[in-house]
């Protein structure tokens, strides 16, 4: 995923949210398959958004997390008015999306979906690591008092995004539970 979401949005890795008008259609496979489809067409337009991510203040900046509940939807907004937008609106429509906002709104369900997927099996893993990282942070004598508290937001945000996650409707992960190893595949997370 993450190179998928690198290349595409933020266009980011640069999991979770539905946008409102969104929410109260259902997730299908059909929907699923498309947005997959769409992140694999995507990877031709890899030079498009080095190049906007490049021209996007801020970018590259560790300290800055993404909104990982509209991280699809945030990246159609970021593209607006960059030639890749015009690109990547062709690969959505021929995938069968109606517009870029439907497509960010899908995308952000799906990423939720999956992301509260993949907790259900590492969550008390993960919140052990994330409590573990948190002492260390603030027990580290060689950081700073403001390296420490933009560690500690940045472990927030992170904190917030698997709370996030942990609200995606039973049915958006129904939906993307058949796709987990093709979602991983085209984002190049790695297998599980």
């Amino acid at each position: 995923m993450i190179r998928a979401l690198s290349l595409c949005l933020t266009v980011a890795l640069s999991l979770f949210f539905a946008a409102s008008g969104a929410v109260a259609d259902s997730l299908t496979d059909e929907k699923v398959r498309a947005f997959i489809s769409t992140l694999e067409e995507a990877e031709t337009l890899e030079d498009d958004f080095n190049q906007l991510n490049e021209e996007q203040p801020g970018s590259g900046n560790p300290s800055d997390m993404p909104d990982f509940s509209s991280i699809f939807s945030d990246s159609v907004n970021k593209m607006r008015g960059h030639e890749a937008y015009d690109r990547m609106e062709d690969i959505v429509e021929d995938n069968g999306f109606d517009s870029m906002e439907e497509w960010g709104a899908t995308g952000d369900r799906v990423f939720q979906a999956w992301m509260a997927i993949e907790m259900e099996s590492q969550h008390p893993q993960m919140a052990r690591e994330m409590a573990s990282a948190m002492d260390e942070i603030n027990n580290n004598p060689n950081l700073s008092e403001a390296q420490k508290e933009q560690m500690r937001s940045m472990m927030s945000g992170a904190t917030a995004a698997m709370e996030n996650a942990r609200q995606a409707p039973e049915a958006d992960k129904q939906a993307v539970r058949p796709h987990l190893q093709s979602l991983r595949s085209v984002t190049g997370s790695g297998s599980k």
